[in-house]
């Protein structure tokens, strides 16, 4: 089937809405009996989404590849508010091994209650490539007609799938650091340069956070030592435009938003890189230099502001990073002021993958869950507190790229946070250290640490927080 972009999207929205539905008919039906008014309610809106998306398509399919949905042709964009949704449907789709459910016509209510609670039934007895077979048959049985079942696909299709959505997030964080060098290089050597590279750089990372968060946030972990002020700049960015995303900022707002925090830190760039990159404490006249790097990132930003093709919050951004919202920071406020959004914003990703992060002072980067504790209960930190919770729903208690051990002597490496607010203790992962304690080749295999049983017991729980270093582990290359 193809379609138009404009019919591509409405149909990737239905989809999406469809998926929703059919978990929380799920979930209702394996918390209350059918009769109860939570269970009607769930099915009722399950009917509505499945009519809305069949009379626009005449019929459905939803194709599970590797760990990608689509429906019909579509691919189905995965967001962090919509996860728990799209993992528990996979979850189950792999459990009996369904690769393609196809959705007729005329279905009714009754069957799609009567194929939930189906799916609600584990059937331990049987090996995986049985179970496909007596699902069809209990569906026959109960005369569920416009709901037909086929196995998984190609798993070379799969994997290509999967390897493009990958490509397209290496290649989106590659472009930021690329344009991120440039503008560095080009201050130092007293070049203005290119807004438009930085502009077009931006673009990506918005337009690759809005697709696929999860994808990008977890380039962070690569933090290069060597190219620290580069990948810096586009960690800052990438959790700034996320945040942003979160708190309803529109596309052009998330576009200066990101190209504020790409050239926060622009004023480092006319310091000495023998300041930068001292391993010891710095004396007071090196902190004195230090402390200049706001006003001269001002100076600098203003130059490149000619034909207004630079933002004034980009500026302001600069120059207010370090004040802290109780202006005790740096550089001192001359009379009272609150800081803008864009400022806190930038305040509060810059703290946190700056103290994540191994550089020339500070050998052994802080781990992530004790960061945010961190920006969170110290007030003298100077972050808006609303704004670090914002950063805690964000990235999860165990932030992406947290090392952590399993109740099942298992290690992971956190790959995104829970998109339910309860549910925050309970993360994505990938298994990096079998429970045997083989070391498994990246990316290692995606879990949903929420995902339970028909009885509500889950598989694997976080026991502590653990380096990675420990275990010969380089966190980076679980995402890419």
């Amino acid at each position: 089937m193809t379609t138009s972009a404009a019919e591509d999207g409405v149909l990737r929205q239905a989809g999406r809405a469809l998926l929703v539905s059919i978990h929380g008919a799920q979930r209702a039906i394996k918390l209350y009996p059918t009769e109860n008014t939570t269970v009607e309610r769930a099915l009722d809106e399950l009917l509505a989404h499945t009519i809305s998306i069949v009379r626009l398509e005449g019929s459905v399919e939803v194709r599970l590849s590797g760990d990608f949905l689509f429906i019909n042709q579509t691919r189905l964009r995965l967001g962090l508010d919509n996860f728990a949704a799209f993992s528990g449907f996979v979850s189950l789709m792999r459990y009996f091994g369904i690769g393609l459910l196809r959705i007729e016509d005329g279905i009714t209510r009754r069957e799609w209650q009567s194929w939930l609670s189906l799916l609600g039934t584990t059937t331990p007895d049987l090996e995986p490539d049985e179970r496909l077979d007596a699902l069809r048959q209990r569906m026959q049985q109960a005369d569920i007609i416009r709901l037909w079942i086929d196995a998984a696909g190609d798993a070379e299709e799969e994997d290509r799938v999967g390897d493009e959505a990958l490509e397209s997030a290496k290649r989106t964080y590659s472009h930021g650091v690329a344009a991120a060098r440039d503008v560095v290089q080009g201050v130092r050597m007293g070049r203005t340069p290119s807004v438009r590279r930085i502009k077009r750089a931006i673009q990506l990372i918005v337009d690759q956070v809005l697709e696929n968060e999860l994808s990008i946030t977890g380039l962070t972990t690569l933090r290069a030592y060597d190219e620290y002020t580069f990948t810096h700049s586009v960690n800052v960015s990438i959790f700034a435009v996320a945040l942003g995303k979160r708190l309803g900022f529109d596309r052009l707002q998330l576009y200066d938003l990101g190209l504020a925090a790409m050239m926060h830190d622009i004023g480092k760039a006319r310091l000495d890189l023998a300041l930068l990159n001292k391993a010891s404490s710095l004396d007071e006249q090196e902190w004195r230099m230090m402390q200049a790097h706001p006003w001269l990132g001002t100076l600098t930003l203003f130059r490149m502001r000619e034909g207004d093709e630079l933002p004034w919050r980009a500026i302001l951004a600069a120059h207010e990073h370090h004040m802290k919202i109780d202006l005790t920071g740096y550089p001192r406020a001359i009379r009272p002021r609150r800081l803008g959004l864009f400022t806190r914003l930038i305040s509060v990703a810059d703290g946190y993958d700056a103290a994540t992060t191994r550089r020339a002072y500070q050998t052994e980067p802080l781990e992530p869950d004790v960061v945010l504790k961190d920006m969170w209960m110290s007030s003298a930190r100077g972050y808006d507190p609303v704004l670090v919770k914002a950063l805690i729903n964000l990235l999860g208690i165990y932030p992406v790229g947290t090392c952590v051990i399993l109740d099942t002597f298992e290690v992971a490496i956190v790959a995104g946070p829970n998109p339910d607010q309860q549910l925050l203790h309970r993360p994505l992962v990938r298994i990096a250290v079998s429970a045997d304690g083989i070391v498994l080749g990246p990316p290692g295999e995606l879990v949903d640490l929420s995902v339970a049983d028909p009885e509500g017991r889950h598989a694997r729980t976080i026991v502590k927080v653990t380096s990675p270093e420990r275990y010969g582990l380089v966190v980076g290359h679980y995402f890419v």
